[in-house]
């Protein structure tokens, strides 16, 4: 949240300076905004607070609202979405809590995609359609109630509306076509005085302050992970709430299946209408590929799982591919566990019929499946032969990609450009929408620019990229937005000891490290110390093919709580999240003259033979520690084990673990530790 002032307050500053550009309202906030983000406001934002904020600021006021709280650009829980004003205040029937969310937006003019009915052009000429401004306050405010408890306590606690104060209801006359509800009405200028209504049928004149602060309270609850969602998923039905971009490619996807339904067999429930079940069916020309690319937890695989999910709720079933191990078996073991008595062997069936692997379509009939999600695509291979396939077949070069676009009728690709961490893994969505295109398939590339990761916080995630080379920019120094925690641990022991405190505390934690030291079969009964660093010795988890009392499986190391006890690898934390993130990074990456450089001759990786080429060595190691920094929600803790590297991440990083004490109580181990660690508060 950049600011919280009353209506009253408000007032005061959006009262014009003479010479001034801005209202000292918007001065103050493109101040707020450079302090908590670190960067400048662009033109949109200062535009909106600058035009759109004083509309309801004067709206409050001329309906004697003094003291409604207002609450500008309000973060929503663990996410980079924001929304516009949150105004806090109480009901006038029964003196409760009582909310409006406002998302404001600056339009003259508005067409609806006919295509989708959610998708609008807004007139920004930038060629790109946006999320329907209903549906947007819509989707926000059905975020916040699940993931703010103090807003479920009521099922009126909460209202949401768009507000287009500058556009006539002529002018964007189709918005009116989506259905509105609680969570999501639409004003226009022609709407002022029934926007007015809405104000006094919501608020009081009365104090906001402590609505306010109780909104702000139950911004704890912590997010579920995407093992979580496919638990809980499997077991009540339940999902993610999906946002913007997420939820325009999942409604896009979906919508095309229904116009195709005589075709890709769906004949009930979400894509059934009886009155056209007769019907010539629609010609389907081109067989439509989807790629929804996206960074770390931007929600790719909260879309993959939301499809099928959706599908199977109507008695329809949609394959999920992909080509983590360690991912497609814990889908399974969680579909075994809802098994009832009796039914375990024919759980087991339909979990390996549902989840699959990249290289299990290379005998499917074409377009035999109605939909295939091929999650983590960035982990295609270049093709699906390997060291099992009968000689005959193995001078078969066909891409793996053109396999799975054969095999289903309607084909969705979830990658992320970045994540690809083999030499043989060629899934990009360049590479994938040029393989499809010259199959003649029309192609849809919709980019997820969200993130449920890191707090939210696309800063961080950003940052990771420049650090790591992959931006354009050079790394630079992080600077915290109140949404992820990042740390520098001096010593291995320091990182492990605090991030045991935090499992203690019932957080997941997890350590990982860059593949720089030997990874041994079991000896026995027990891991190896392979991991080993000064005196400290830790074993890596154990391998896929093996199984170790007190440990884990390789697939299950970043959902058992026993995993905790090993180093994971890349190969085994991909995909997955946890809480607490610690990163070990190895000598294979050193940062020399400003950035980091790559060391191919340290890592202990056996896909890098010699013979692969260095350029693809450093991307795979660049990608291999993108993926490795960002499995963090709430926080990540670094350390390198090359000196001068270390010393470059504690310059670039100004947070540290350290022991606080809190009101008297024992010293506690925090990521909020002192600025210098002890060892270095002394010159020598």
């Amino acid at each position: 949240m950049l600011l919280q002032l009353s209506a009253a307050e408000l007032g005061q500053l959006i009262v014009a300076r003479a010479g001034s550009v801005h209202l000292p309202l918007t001065e103050q906030l493109i101040n707020e905004h450079f302090d908590i983000k670190g960067r400048t406001a662009d033109q949109g934002d200062v535009a909106s607070w600058n035009n759109s904020i004083p509309v309801v600021v004067r709206a409050l006021l001329d309906c004697g609202l003094d003291d409604v709280e207002v609450q500008v650009e309000v973060g929503l829980p663990h996410t980079n979405s924001a929304v516009d004003l949150v105004l806090c205040g109480q009901h006038p029937g029964t003196a409760t809590d009582s909310y409006l969310a406002v998302e404001l937006k600056q339009v003259r003019h508005a067409t609806v995609d006919p295509r989708c009915p959610i998708a609008v052009d807004l007139g920004f000429g930038d060629g790109k359609n946006k999320l329907h401004p209903v549906r947007q306050v819509q989707r926000y405010c059905e975020y916040m109630v699940r993931y703010l408890p103090h807003l479920r306590e009521s099922a009126d606690r909460l209202m949401g509306v768009a507000l287009l104060h500058n556009a006539r209801d002529a002018d964007v006359e189709a918005l009116f076509d989506l259905p509105e509800s609680d969570h999501g009405f639409l004003y226009t200028l022609d709407d002022l005085d029934r926007f007015r209504r809405v104000l006094t049928s919501r608020f009081a004149p009365a104090s906001g302050k402590r609505a306010a602060q109780a909104l702000e309270q139950a911004r704890r609850k912590p997010l579920l992970k995407v093992t979580d969602v496919a638990r809980q998923r499997s077991v009540t039905g339940g999902g993610l709430t999906l946002l913007d971009e997420q939820y325009v490619a999942f409604d896009r996807i979906t919508r095309h299946l229904e116009k195709t339904a005589p075709l890709t067999g769906f004949d009930v429930g979400l894509f059934y209408d009886a009155d056209t079940a007769h019907s010539p069916a629609l010609d389907p020309g081109r067989k439509r590929v989807y790629i929804l690319r996206g960074g770390p937890g931007s929600g790719k695989s909260a879309v993959a799982l939301e499809l099928q999910r959706a599908l199977g709720l109507k008695g329809r079933e949609a394959v999920l591919a992909s080509g983590s191990h360690a991912y497609t078996e814990t889908l399974r073991e969680i579909m075994l566990g809802t098994a009832r008595h009796g039914q375990l062997s024919d759980k087991r069936s339909a979990a390996r019929r549902l989840y699959q692997y990249f290289n299990s379509f290379t005998d499917t009939p074409p377009d035999s499946i109605d939909v295939l999600i091929c999650d983590e695509a960035h982990r295609m291979r270049r093709s699906s032969t390997d060291r099992w396939t009968p000689k005959e077949l193995r001078d078969d070069d066909r891409p793996q990609a053109t396999e799975l676009i054969r095999a289903a009728r309607v084909p969705i690709f979830l990658l992320d450009d970045h994540q690809s961490i083999r030499p043989d893994e060629v899934g990009t969505a360049r590479y994938l929408k040029e393989l499809a295109e010259d199959s003649g398939c029309l192609v849809e590339v919709t980019d997820l620019e969200g993130t449920f990761r890191a707090g939210g916080s696309k800063l961080y995630q950003r940052w990771v990229q420049q650090l790591l080379g992959l931006d354009a920019s050079d790394p630079v120094t992080w600077r915290p937005d109140g949404r992820m925690t990042l740390t520098v641990a001096d010593s291995p022991e320091e990182m492990e000891r605090f991030i045991r405190a935090r499992g203690h505390e019932g957080a997941t934690a997890r350590i990982t490290a860059g593949f720089c030291w030997p990874w041994s079969n079991p000896d026995g009964t027990r891991l190896v110390d392979d991991v080993h660093i000064g005196d400290w010795r830790r074993p890596w988890n154990v391998k896929p093919q093996h199984s170790v009392p007190n440990a884990p499986k390789s697939d299950l190391w970043s959902t058992d709580p026993r995993g905790i006890g090993q180093i994971g690898c890349v190969y085994t934390a991909q995909t997955f999240e946890y809480d607490w993130n610690g990163v070990i990074i190895g000598p294979e990456l050193l940062f020399r003259n400003g950035k980091f450089t790559v060391d191919r001759t340290a890592s202990r990786d056996p896909a890098f033979r010699s013979s692969v080429d260095k350029a693809i060595v450093e991307r795979c190691i660049r990608n291999a520690y993108h993926v490795l920094l960002t499995r963090g929600v709430v926080g990540t803790v670094v350390y390198a084990v090359d000196q001068a590297t270390h010393n470059e991440l504690r310059r670039l990083i100004p947070g540290a673990i350290g022991m606080q004490h809190y009101n008297g109580a024992q010293p506690k181990l925090t990521a909020e530790g002192s600025q210098l660690p002890p060892a270095y508060r002394r010159r020598r």
